[in-house]
């Protein structure tokens, strides 16, 4: 079987089908109570006080946005590659938003109180680089948040636990370009030179199939990667036979953990003038 990249919708949502779709997804997630739990932690990490100024980079429909405002008093700027989750940022109620791809903020060195990047890593063709421009454009003294799950950590019971592996391995290294380096941010920031590093891990475990916004899909992942050519077509649907059974017999269990990563920036400017240790 030849073997192709497939391009995660949202890592490209503007020439998508149809684009909007995806901000209803980000809004159904956003819903959920693990993703509401998680996304507070995300904001409280952030130290945010009331005329801060603070980042969303890729920010999607901004919900993450308004609500730092909101409960902090701070200003915040919602950045997103996409015209069509900017479009839907404004029409939220978002005061400040920017089209702009995290690779080149457009912004000065140093004016923000804090910046954050919430299930945008695993999708941007350099992490490193990103990671990068949100150090630059953040104060010494102020605060770097990074949230993603990691793919590498993913459990499925259906029967044959071979299978399961492949589609989850093709989710994790062809789905997403960077779906398994989540547990590697604290090493990003550390070669950043940033401070007060800690790690948080959240582990989303699912029973309910219809939960999730479906589990991310995941009953079609099998056909996705067979039509990518990383599954075989049987296999593909001997998945979905398994997925639908495991359902049926209340076996059904699907699990990935997510890592909440922040850090300080570091007060001297001594550090920044060092080269970076980029982690890949």
């Amino acid at each position: 079987m030849s073997r192709r990249n497939v391009p995660h919708a949202f890592t490209a949502v503007d020439s998508q089908a149809r684009p909007a779709e995806l901000v209803e997804v980000l809004k159904r997630l956003t819903a959920e109570p693990f993703y509401g739990a998680y996304k507070q932690r995300l904001r409280e990490l952030l130290h945010a006080r009331p005329g801060g100024r603070f980042l969303d980079v890729g920010a999607g429909a901004g919900d993450g946005a308004l609500a730092l405002s909101a409960e902090s008093g701070a200003r915040v700027v919602g950045a997103d590659s996409s015209l069509t989750m900017a479009a839907a940022m404004k029409g939220a109620g978002l005061g400040h938003v920017v089209v702009a791809d995290g690779h080149r903020l457009p912004f000065r060195d140093s004016c923000f109180d804090g910046a954050w990047a919430d299930r945008v890593l695993q999708h941007v063709e350099d992490p490193a680089r990103v990671v990068d421009e949100m150090s630059r454009v953040v104060r010494p003294g102020g605060r770097i948040v990074l949230a993603d799950p990691d793919y590498a950590t993913q459990v499925l019971d259906i029967e044959d636990q071979h299978l399961a592996a492949q589609v989850l391995r093709f989710r994790a290294e062809a789905n997403l370009r960077n779906g398994t380096l989540a547990h590697r941010h604290a090493g990003m920031l550390a070669a950043r030179a940033m401070e007060d590093i800690t790690v948080e891990a959240r582990t989303l475990v699912v029973r309910d199939p219809t939960a999730v916004d479906n589990v991310m899909g995941l009953r079609s992942w099998a056909h996705t990667a067979a039509a990518r050519g990383h599954l075989d077509p049987a296999d593909a649907d001997r998945f979905v036979v398994q997925f639908d059974q495991a359902v049926h017999t209340g076996r059904f269990t699907y699990a990935v953990t997510f890592f909440l990563t922040s850090g300080t920036r570091e007060e001297s400017d001594e550090a920044h003038s060092r080269p970076l240790r980029r982690a890949r």
